[in-house]
């Protein structure tokens, strides 16, 4: 049971960072269609792209991550999970897919109609792959997925719960979109795009909060449990939630954005970590599916927890540096790194090329799919 407990804290753990990662990279998204027309648009969207583009391929490692772990730990509630809500999980995969395919040919054609229909594309995708994949926790949270699902199901995603917990993963990834973007604007000096993105990370937040409360609300008819244990053994977090929530809403309205970043991610992890808590120990709620009963045995839980600190002391300081580098403005897009402006009259020097990021993460959910298939392989041993 405590590997079980172990091994689903660390799935939860990787959602975490999957929301407050790339989730903010899908809430620039969400701005970037709502950024307007082309002169109107172009500086938010320039702050959005140079943003995005050296950490948004990277960003999709701890959802790799998490499916590994899932099926690889906890096989029975995965396969439910997948067969039930196919159809949303197939629509999440595919906007993933266009949404890349638009971010980057997006700055490769020339051709201003070619530039606004990939646009569209990497603008529309970023709002729908958000809410598809809200709509599958929602299915979740409210027992809409019974353990022995043999055929997808319409019902189970498109609940009035389902719909709300869609529409508050979209509200979130804009919220931490804009106020990580206030803080891009406020190191870079731009006190214009602050002033563009606090108006909007306060719009953001209020309609999170809203959204939040109305799902709490609707919990009372289709998961009680879960509501009796949000305001029961999770209030602690919930509470932090909320706090953190005003706390970024009252600095951003004061003109004080330092810290709010911190703040943002810590309200988003303590929503993620509010639903485990209150979930526990339940898998598919509404199921006998728990931890304990669905999970692989303990020797393959054994070495989910061992390739869990092998990725995190691999990875953890690359992303680190990844981080840092951006937070300097040391790279430029994909391509490398940056060379410093000289001064005056000094020749522009090519930015040396260090490979687009993307080949890292691809090759670390490479590596992190053939752990889980070893990891399974022997559990079938």
């Amino acid at each position: 049971m405590i590997a079980a407990a172990a091994v689903g804290g660390i799935l939860l753990a990787a959602v975490t960072l999957y929301c407050i990662l790339g989730g903010a990279d899908f809430g620039g998204g969400l701005w970037d269609l709502m950024a307007g027309g082309d002169r109107r648009g172009r500086a938010p969207r320039r702050l959005i792209d140079e943003s995005i583009t050296p950490v948004w391929e990277a960003n999709h490692v701890w959802l790799v991550f998490a499916l590994v772990i899932f099926w690889t730990a906890f096989p029975v509630a995965f396969a439910a999970v997948m067969t039930a809500a196919a159809l949303p999980l197939w629509l999440a995969v595919g906007g993933i897919v266009l949404r890349g395919a638009g971010f980057a040919f997006r700055k490769e054609v020339s051709g201003l109609g070619l530039q606004r229909a990939f646009g569209a594309v990497f603008a529309l995708s970023s709002l729908l792959t958000p809410f598809f994949m809200g709509t599958v926790i929602g299915a979740v949270a409210a027992g809409k997925i019974p353990a022995d699902a043999s055929h997808a199901s319409m019902a189970a995603w498109t609940s009035p719960t389902s719909l709300l917990i869609g529409l508050l993963f979209v509200g979130a990834c804009g919220y931490l979109a804009a106020v990580y973007l206030v803080g891009e604007a406020k190191r870079r000096g731009d006190r214009r795009m602050q002033g563009y993105f606090t108006r909007r990370a306060l719009a953001a937040g209020a309609a999170t909060g809203a959204l939040s409360l109305a799902t709490l609300a609707e919990l009372h008819g289709p998961a009680p449990a879960l509501q009796h244990n949000l305001t029961g053994r999770a209030l602690p977090l919930v509470i932090l939630a909320g706090v953190t929530g005003l706390a970024v809403l009252i600095l951003l309205a004061a003109r004080r954005p330092r810290g709010i970043r911190v703040l943002a991610a810590l309200g988003v992890a303590a929503v993620v970590w509010g639903w485990g808590v209150a979930q526990y120990p339940a898998l598919l709620p509404g199921t006998a599916v728990t931890l304990s009963n669905a999970g692989a045995p303990h020797s393959t839980l054994v070495a989910l927890v061992v390739l869990f600190i092998a990725v995190a002391v691999l990875i953890g300081p690359s992303f680190g540096l990844l981080f840092a580098l951006h937070g300097r403005q040391l790279l430029q897009g994909g391509n490398g790194l940056t060379a410093p402006a000289g001064g005056a009259g000094s020749p522009a020097r090519r930015p040396r090329s260090w490979g687009p990021p993307g080949r890292v993460s691809r090759a670390v959910a490479i590596g992190l799919i053939a752990a889980g298939a070893v990891a399974r392989a022997r559990r079938n041993r």
